[in-house]
């Protein structure tokens, strides 16, 4: 890619295309595992759901740790030698990673394969750099918009695989994620090409910024960034509880197995698209991606406020489409972001945003899989299955709080 890309709308498109169906393959190989991990996880512990969800935290708590630490290095890699080269490292380790998890026998072996999938991941946090390379600050919450839609659009399709695979064998899903995966690093090699020029590269990899701690110094640089930084946080520790309890919840509280969950993940999806590739770019426009951005959040409240109230899977249903409409938040926030700092910082930039993700990750899946388990163990306080969806409400509300705040059309946020 050469500096006048941004220049040459043809060109721009060819790109981002390139990465949308990078993003999507990947999305899809992480997608089909949804629906049977935990059920995976509960075979290892004997049938019991309670420790099951105790296990299921463990290992969200443990991805999130080794993404904590890794982002910010991949980050600083693409910087200085560019985009492509880390995302396909990243295709290639996630594949050899999955058929490792396939062919796991035990608990221990699983999380091990965990840890290297955190290791590994890196696909999300160098296409949000590269779309910030290729496209002028004023089109990229619709272009962060179209990245939301290729992870809808693998949602749709990746669980509804993984739940019709999990009805036959739990090992199916491993297997065709690692297809999937090295599918996507040999289309990168031969189709993706490079986004950050020579010469807009850092001249050198900084280790101060290539671990969490500096990244997060260098948020704190930005202070208008560092402010969105916060609702980041918060969205994603509120995010943390659909991989924490919801296939567990769905199963505690509705019956629902692999192939139910698969369908409603799905439907899930289907929404995400919707709102991703037909609403943001219209939203913003109308209402700018401040007032976007807190609509978004909003909604997010109201519809796991609806889950924590459902006490049948048609109320839970009725949540999908208002809660839908949280993911309006998320491409406003990058948006806004991406216009704070310059080329040479943005793979680092995203990359301390990513460790952030991380470290909600790190709380989150213990905190609501402990939260779930206390309400539905054999030594309850109550029977209060919907709590981690509560918790989940308070916590985007928080976030909507943070973003009144700082999100301020002062800060060029429209």
């Amino acid at each position: 890619m050469d500096s006048s890309l941004q220049q040459r709308p043809g060109a721009r498109r060819a790109a981002l295309a390139f990465i949308f169906v990078t993003v999507l393959i990947d999305i899809l190989s992480f997608g089909v595992i949804i629906p049977v991990l935990p059920h995976l996880v509960e075979q290892f512990t004997g049938g019991d759901i309670a420790s099951a969800a105790r296990w299921v935290g463990v290992f969200g708590m443990v991805f999130a740790a080794v993404q904590f630490v890794s982002t910010p290095v991949q980050g600083a890699l693409s910087d200085r030698y560019g985009r492509r080269p880390v995302i396909l490292i990243s295709c290639l380790g996630l594949g050899l990673d999955f058929v490792f998890m396939a062919l796991a026998n035990s608990l221990p072996m699983l999380l091990v394969g965990r840890i290297i999938s955190g290791i590994a991941s890196a696909s999300y946090t160098t296409a949000n750099a590269y779309i910030a390379d290729v496209t002028p600050p004023e089109q990229r919450a619709r272009s962060y918009g179209m990245i939301g839609a290729a992870f809808g659009l693998g949602f749709v399709v990746g669980p509804m695989i993984g739940g019709w695979l999990g009805g036959i064998d739990l090992r199916l899903p491993f297997w065709f994620a690692a297809g999937l995966a090295l599918l996507n690093f040999l289309y990168g090699w031969f189709v993706l090409p490079e986004s950050l020029p020579p010469e807009r590269r850092s001249a050198r990899f900084d280790a101060s910024h290539a671990n969490p701690f500096g990244a997060l110094r260098l948020l704190r640089s930005h202070p208008q960034v560092f402010g969105l930084a916060a609702v980041v946080l918060l969205a994603n520790l509120a995010h943390y509880v659909y991989p924490s309890v919801f296939v567990l919840f769905a199963d505690y509280r509705y019956g629902w197995g692999p192939r139910e969950v698969g369908w409603v993940l799905a439907c899930v999806g289907v929404l995400s698209i919707v709102v991703n590739a037909g609403l943001v770019g219209r939203t913003v426009r109308a209402l700018g991606e401040r007032r976007t951005l807190l609509l978004g959040l909003a909604c997010g409240v109201a519809g796991f406020a609806v889950y924590g109230m459902a006490d049948s899977g048609w109320m839970f249903m009725l949540g999908l489409p208002i809660s839908a409409l949280w993911a309006l938040a998320a491409p406003s926030t990058q948006a806004l972001i991406t216009r704070e700092v310059g080329p040479e910082v943005q793979g680092r930039i995203q990359g301390a945003l990513m460790s952030l993700v991380s470290l909600a990750g790190i709380v989150g899946p213990l905190l609501f899989a402990n939260v779930f388990a206390l309400f539905v163990g054999a030594d309850a306080p109550a029977q209060l299955p919907g709590a981690p969806w509560y918790l989940a409400a308070l916590l985007l509300g928080c976030a909507w709080a943070v973003g009144w705040r700082y999100a301020r059309p002062a800060a060029r946020s429209l």
